[in-house]
């Protein structure tokens, strides 16, 4: 008996300890690239809003819209409008498109997705067949000492069968003036340019 009890406590003593490792994980920082991004060809890809925008001007969510559909053709985007009206016309569906909780992409990296995310990504994807969301985490303004800001953007690409995280992200566009459209137009290029690294556009 004392035994067992002195496994149990080193098993309570070694998950307390990881635990704390996970806690004290550094945030990922601007430039991280984790995972490999798959060619998305043939896949219908559902993409969500934003679901933080820190200070960002402009329209990211229209914003990414139009800069990854005309990045390469052969992707069916399943775009946040559409997401929107089909969850619209199925009151019984408990999801949403915005305001899911995001926050551990944002101080560790993830590499599968738990609930309650998990379960709002699968039943929005089963309501549009999609097999696999782009999540746009979060967009904010880089803060500089000096000169302009440009425009970040933390981006996680997740497979909605498994909850896998394929890929994720941390980019940044070019600085620009801050309220100038051309800073956002920058992130969402690299973003579109990282991630599908096989467009011929």
């Amino acid at each position: 008996m004392r035994r067992a009890r002195a496994r149990s406590l080193a098993v309570l003593l070694l998950w307390g300890a990881a635990a704390a490792c996970a806690r004290t994980t550094p945030p990922p920082e601007a430039g991280t690239v984790q995972g490999f991004a798959p060619d998305l060809r043939g896949r219908r890809v559902m993409l969500l809003p934003v679901q933080q925008n820190l200070g960002v001007p402009g329209d990211p969510d229209a914003e990414l819209a139009y800069g990854l559909q005309t990045r390469v053709a052969g992707i069916g985007w399943v775009l946040p409008a559409e997401v929107e009206d089909v969850l619209a016309r199925s009151p019984a569906i408990q999801a949403r498109t915005r305001g899911l909780q995001v926050g551990n992409f944002l101080s560790a990296e993830v590499e599968r997705v738990g609930d309650p995310l998990y379960g709002e990504l699968r039943r929005l994807a089963s309501l549009v067949d999609a097999d696999v969301v782009l999540l746009p985490v979060q967009a904010a303004l880089a803060a500089v000492p000096e000169g302009d800001p440009s425009v970040r953007l933390w981006t996680a690409l997740i497979d909605v069968r498994s909850g896998r995280v394929m890929w994720f992200s941390v980019l940044d566009g070019e600085p620009f003036p801050r309220g100038d459209p051309r800073g956002l137009a920058s992130a969402v290029d690299e973003l579109a340019r990282t991630l599908l690294w096989y467009a011929t556009n």
